[in-house]
């Protein structure tokens, strides 16, 4: 992309087009995550009667092997440690989680936390498939990506 003057822009560069309103731009962004984010946990989660923080947490689980340091478990959701902790604790309640200190606290999916993920798991894949990914071309899921790696 260029100015009008002809000076090419970075990839981090504001247009300065005004017809590109950030705040319009952020509105769509929003409504396209919680209609996509809605229709996602209603064909998924809500089936194998899990809430959108309990899937979270098992995908992130799974996805590092089953354990990881809450600490590190909070960041890589961008959840305070009072959020992550009460979620932890109803977790464990039903024995999808486990906590154990030892230098800090380490999560760890049980068997029952790893059944959960398992059996959701295709569901998940394919209502995340239907809401969003069969909707983009695969140019736009690359810059997608890229954009989102940014942010």
């Amino acid at each position: 992309m260029s100015t009008p003057g002809g000076k090419a822009l970075g990839p981090n560069e504001p247009t300065g087009d005004p017809a590109l309103d950030p705040v319009d731009l952020w509105s769509a962004f929003k409504r396209a995550h919680e209609i996509v984010r809605a229709r996602v946990i209603a064909d998924a989660a809500e089936a194998a009667g899990l809430s959108e923080p309990d899937l979270t947490i098992l995908v992130n689980l799974n996805k590092a092997g089953g354990s990881l340091r809450q600490s590190e478990l909070a960041a890589s959701l961008g959840w305070d440690r009072t959020r992550i902790s009460h979620q932890l604790t109803r977790m464990g309640k039903r024995q999808l989680v486990t906590r154990e200190r030892a230098g800090g606290v380490t999560v760890t999916l049980t068997d029952a936390g790893r059944q959960a993920i398992t059996t959701v798991h295709p569901g998940l894949d394919a209502a995340v498939r239907r809401h969003f990914t069969d909707k983009l071309s695969a140019q736009e899921i690359e810059t997608l990506t890229s954009i989102l790696g940014r942010l």
